[in-house]
């Protein structure tokens, strides 16, 4: 629904201010490059720790009883209700988070069909997190890496803004607790989950 002038007008300063559509992409976003932040990847072994779920548990994801694992890496999702980091549109692969996610979300039935089970992770509270999972009506867990325990295990790429360690977004196959696959960089993040569709179907698990 597109929102009036006259209603943004009768809106609190602080909310029209921070009005963004989150779950459309800006035309003309930069492309990232593949800077070799995730070039070690393929083969490791996922690391034995646990990281606070949203959905109130402790997910160990190196013991997931599942034959594939599809765990994306994101920098951030936006909140209607705040503003994005200033110049959040230039930095390249910084913007799609919430498109990305909705792309996940809209095709979760498709991805366990595939058998592959779904995690989202960012370096974001477990909080912060709930908040989105509510709103979009995500129906897979997404885990909090806030102390950085699986991004230095596995040397994750990471960027800084506005103080904040972000991690960059990259996406990651599991099999038999090894990474099988690596998605870096990612663009656009909106047709992301189509990708990764389209690579499991490829390399199908025999079951």
């Amino acid at each position: 629904m597109t929102m009036s002038r006259r209603n943004i007008l009768k809106m609190p300063l602080v909310l029209a201010m921070t009005q963004t559509n989150l779950t459309q992409l800006p035309a003309n976003l930069p492309r990232p490059k593949d800077d070799g932040g995730a070039r070690h990847l393929k083969g490791m072994a996922i690391p034995d720790l646990a990281l606070p779920s949203t959905s109130g548990r402790q997910v160990n994801l190196s013991t997931i009883n599942a034959p594939r694992i599809v765990i994306y890496a994101y920098p951030m999702t936006g909140r209607p209700d705040r503003q994005l980091p200033q110049g959040w549109d230039d930095i390249p692969g910084a913007r799609g988070c919430t498109p990305e996610t909705c792309g996940f979300r809209d095709h979760h039935k498709d991805l366990a069909a595939l058998h592959a089970e779904v995690f989202g992770v960012s370096t974001q509270s477990t909080e912060y997190q709930q908040e989105m999972v509510k709103r979009l009506e995500v129906p897979f867990e997404v885990l909090s890496d806030e102390h950085f325990a699986l991004t230095r295990a596995l040397k994750l790429p990471t960027f800084t803004v506005e103080g904040m360690t972000l991690l960059k977004r990259l996406t990651l196959i599991v099999r038999n607790g090894h990474i099988e696959q690596v998605f870096y960089p990612i663009f656009p993040p909106d047709k992301h989950a189509d990708e990764v569709i389209a690579w499991l179907k490829k390399h199908p698990v025999k079951m």
